[in-house]
């Protein structure tokens, strides 16, 4: 009442009353009733327009988000599609031309072994998917293949696989590695099958054993190939390496891991960036395949060609 009574000022008030002591009060309580419409009025009008603002703020932010989910979707499926197609790349350069038996054996089971014997263990079935999860960036994570220089020591067909290659391999360790290749494709002209013996390479050190075909394998041999050509070589560390020395990269530095994680499958997923240039030369992102202070990796002979 206190606001009601504060809407005309008094004396306004008074002189009606004086003016028509009859009905002044009336028009008084009229003008009183007419004046708290209109303010009300105004105030719905307000909150109107304010209510008509937040809903269009509120359809603008649900068109906002909209366009960023399916900007998400449509990078998470482009993502998915470019790792899929490297792991495919990559397993088409490691499976021979004709069919053969699965290169992998896993150990047979025991009926000893409490692991073999638990349903539960049996019905977990192995990842299906090669590919990173969607929203998982590839890092620069180079730095975590321990690349090394080997010396071919011997080399030998395989027993029971007739394109696969097995190679002992000095790394600068107490005893040379057991590596098994698969050198399908053409060689060198004019080279010949057990001449690479003694021929210094590079080789992935930190891969797990995995046994092929009766063999285990403890490492990976690097080629250089070219699709044109049909010519397959062994990336060659620079003159002067010595077995054991490492491979880095001055942009990407650090340590190497102890072991890869087999299901991670990280060479894989940085063999995509990994080429030979226009000048024979090993990279990286365009970083070079280098051994501190003698120099750089390279293609023997090719050029503007894949590592694998």
């Amino acid at each position: 009442m206190a606001d009601e009574d504060n809407i005309f000022n008094p004396s306004l008030a008074a002189a009606l009353r004086k003016l028509d002591p009859e009905d002044g009060e009336q028009v008084m309580e009229y003008l009183k009733t007419h004046a708290l419409l209109s303010r009300e009025k105004a105030l719905l009008q307000a909150s109107v327009r304010e209510q008509k603002k937040l809903l269009v703020e509120n359809a603008k932010l649900k068109t906002d988000i909209e366009h960023l989910k399916t900007q998400l979707h449509d990078k998470q499926k482009r993502r998915s599609g470019k790792a899929m197609s490297h792991s495919c790349i990559s397993s088409a350069s490691t499976v021979p031309d004709k069919p053969a038996p699965p290169p992998v054996d896993e150990a047979p089971p025991t009926t000893s072994s409490p692991d073999r014997s638990n349903p539960r263990r049996r019905r977990k079935a192995p990842p299906t998917s090669d590919c990173l999860p969607l929203g998982v960036e590839p890092q620069d994570e180079v730095h975590r293949l321990d690349l090394r220089v080997g010396r071919l020591l011997s080399e030998q067909p395989h027993p029971q696989v007739e394109s696969l290659w097995v190679q002992e391999v000095d790394v600068g360790e107490s005893r040379p590695r057991t590596v098994v290749s698969n050198r399908g494709l053409q060689q060198l002209p004019g080279s010949l099958p057990g001449s690479l013996p003694g021929s210094l390479a590079v080789l992935l050190c930190n891969v797990k054993p995995c046994k092929i075909r009766g063999v285990v394998s403890k490492a990976r041999l690097l080629c250089c190939s070219s699709p044109d050509s049909e010519i397959t070589e062994l990336l060659a560390p620079p003159t002067g390496s010595l077995p054991g020395d490492r491979v880095t990269f001055l942009n990407f530095p650090g340590d190497p891991d102890r072991e890869l994680r087999s299901k991670l499958r990280l060479f894989e997923r940085l063999q995509a960036e990994m080429a030979v240039d226009g000048r024979g030369v090993a990279t990286f992102r365009g970083c070079g395949f280098e051994v501190k202070g003698k120099g750089l990796c390279r293609a023997p002979t090719l050029t503007n060609a894949t590592i694998r």
